[in-house]
């Protein structure tokens, strides 16, 4: 994910932090200070922020570690101020191990409150009742109440909590995949709706917050799971540009511009150094840009080139390239085939189109089928 930097690596998986993250923090810690409760009230709140964080580390680790048991690998976990991700390759193959990786998230911080409340009942239990409410607010009671919320609310049946995961589970055992999708996504969108209506009758903002995130969220996880079904078994060749042009790592930025001008390539692939090296990389639109903002323009292309993302071959299948190009943000590979050769290139724009094509084709084929007439 862009815009974001590694902090730590746990269990093999890379932990990263978000830039927005911090903003968080600064609210915290000013809005306590605004309140007049104190510096050292106001430090302790971003304490308990950063406690909650933790244990959200600790939810993401519980999907990424079950998700491992299935041969499903995690890129990373990116802390926002909304909470966590955990980037999985893919979705576990069967319904029952869905499931299972969805529930660990939740189990967790089950687990952890039960893990700040049984040293507190043990302690407390002789106590009288005035000592027992004076624990009221303390942090570790903030912190047990808050794992105990993240667990309820991550199980409502809405994507992208984890309990709308388990509802596309259940449905994938009586409908296909997509409809599954389709069917929780819209289960979503109903919940979102009436979390702002909620948020409206009771000037709730929060409510209303939590409604467009949960309406976003199920509205994106449908339409990616339907553009991984379009990709299915597609080969590259099926969707790669071939009328193309390339770049020299040694050519000043002024031939690029020339090319960008000259047609409608945003994107170049930029050769290897020397004849038979593989691709160097891509030359992308904004970083072209980028570089002449900076006004040297006859700074050589190799050096704005974008290095991470890869090559592709003609007959690797298109999903796997799609996911790649998501996880590195390219919006472009080279093709290569057997020879080392450039000879074509999938951008991100000319899947879509792909994708709307097959789309188009599907409603088509379902229209002349429900007629009657194949």
């Amino acid at each position: 994910m862009r815009w974001s930097w590694q902090i730590a690596k746990v269990a093999g998986i890379p932990v990263r932090i978000h830039a927005t993250f911090g903003l968080i923090l600064l609210w915290v810690f000013f809005t306590d200070l605004s309140a007049g409760l104190g510096i050292a009230r106001a430090l302790l709140g971003v304490a308990l922020v950063l406690s909650v964080f933790g244990c959200v580390v600790l939810h993401e680790l519980g999907h990424a570690l079950t998700a491992r048991r299935y041969g499903v690998r995690t890129r990373d976990i990116t802390l926002l101020p909304i909470g966590g991700v955990a980037r999985l390759e893919r979705i576990p193959e069967r319904p029952s191990q869905e499931i299972a990786v969805a529930l660990a998230g939740p189990a967790v911080n089950l687990v952890i409150a039960a893990a700040i409340f049984l040293p507190l009942a043990l302690r407390y239990s002789a106590e009288p009742p005035a000592s027992v409410l004076a624990l009221q607010g303390t942090f570790l009671v903030q912190l047990l109440a808050i794992n105990v919320f993240l667990a309820i609310f991550n199980l409502i049946p809405a994507f992208p909590m984890d309990g709308g995961r388990v509802l596309r589970a259940l449905l994938a055992t009586r409908f296909e995949y997509v409809r599954a999708t389709q069917i929780a996504a819209n289960v979503g969108q109903v919940i979102a709706f009436l979390f702002g209506l909620l948020g409206l009758i009771g000037n709730q903002p929060v409510l209303l917050f939590v409604a467009l995130f949960v309406f976003i969220g199920a509205g994106q996880e449908a339409a990616a799971v339907r553009m991984r079904s379009v990709f299915s078994g597609v080969p590259v060749s099926r969707a790669m540009i071939r009328d193309f042009r390339t770049l020299r790592p040694e050519e000043p930025l002024t031939r690029a511009v020339e090319l960008l001008l000259d047609g409608n390539q945003q994107d170049f692939p930029v050769l290897g150094e020397r004849p038979g090296d593989p691709p160097l990389g891509i030359l992308t639109r904004a970083d072209l840009m980028t570089a002449l903002a900076q006004g040297n323009t006859g700074r050589p292309v190799g050096e704005v080139t974008r290095r991470n993302c890869g090559s592709a071959h003609p007959g690797e299948l298109l999903e796997g390239v799609f996911q790649r190009m998501q996880a590195s943000g390219c919006p472009a590979v080279p093709v290569v085939g057997d020879d080392g050769a450039v000879v074509g290139m999938v951008t991100l724009e000319n899947v879509g189109e792909l994708a709307m094509v097959e789309a188009a084709l599907g409603r088509s084929r379902f229209r002349v089928s429900g007629n009657g007439r194949t």
